[in-house]
């Protein structure tokens, strides 16, 4: 069982570098075992070329790692305080990928401007207000996971599968590990394609909400109808 909740983080991301997401070590990706209460998350400061899914490292949903081996990533504590926030998730993945995270810098949510997003977003991408200094100071990725969680607010976890962190960057997640790394590829998409319509279009508005509505339903709602 530990061993497949290691191959499923390892798979996620591995999914990282293949979408061209990270850079260097800036990413994780973590699988969530919720019957057990243990997740899977990549180790602190290990680079994809080497990584092994031996090397995953599996921490409990207090926090605390299982075992000896590896110090897992600097970002576990914001993975578990999204877990404990969205009942519905079962794999969260953080990347620095240069689009969402410029909307991020910016402190601007990610606008849905057309049927790409909608697709996978029902509406725009949230951002979180900045963290106040104390926040910064005082457990500061778990507040980091308790940002994203407010400004969440009311909106479907699967829903809205992601929001950005004011000045830092994105995490998404899913059902699945794997799904929470095509949600990483899909924001970094759509803010790409968000960026270069601003630029063609500094006034462009969202797309109504009558478009939005029909492709995410077509695609997620109860009588879905798009692909298998």
């Amino acid at each position: 069982m530990e061993d497949a909740l290691k191959q499923e983080a390892y798979e996620a991301n591995m999914m990282l570098p293949r979408f061209g997401l990270v850079r260097l070590t800036w990413g994780n990706a973590s699988a969530l075992d919720r019957n057990r209460g243990l997740l899977a998350i990549k180790p602190s400061g290990v680079s994809y070329e080497v990584l092994t899914a031996a090397d995953m490292v599996l921490v409990d949903l207090e926090g605390q790692t299982i075992g000896n081996g590896l110090k897992p990533s600097s970002d576990t504590p914001t993975h578990v305080r999204l877990y404990q926030a969205f009942p519905e998730i079962g794999g969260v993945v953080h990347t620095h990928s240069p689009g969402a995270t410029a909307f991020a810098q910016a402190g601007r949510p990610v606008p849905c401007y057309g049927t790409t997003h909608a697709d996978y977003f029902h509406g725009e991408v949230p951002v979180t207000r900045p963290l106040t200094r104390e926040e910064v100071d005082t457990e500061y990725e778990w507040n980091t996971g308790a940002v994203i969680a407010a400004c969440h607010g009311s909106r479907d976890a699967l829903g809205t599968p992601g929001a950005l962190v004011h000045s830092h960057g994105p995490f998404t997640w899913g059902r699945s590990a794997a799904s929470a790394a095509e949600h990483a590829a899909v924001l970094e998409t759509i803010s790409a394609m968000a960026l270069h319509s601003l630029a063609l279009n500094p006034q462009l508005a969202p797309v109504p909400h009558y478009l939005l509505d029909r492709h995410f339903r077509r695609k997620h709602g109860r009588d879905a109808y798009y692909g298998q």
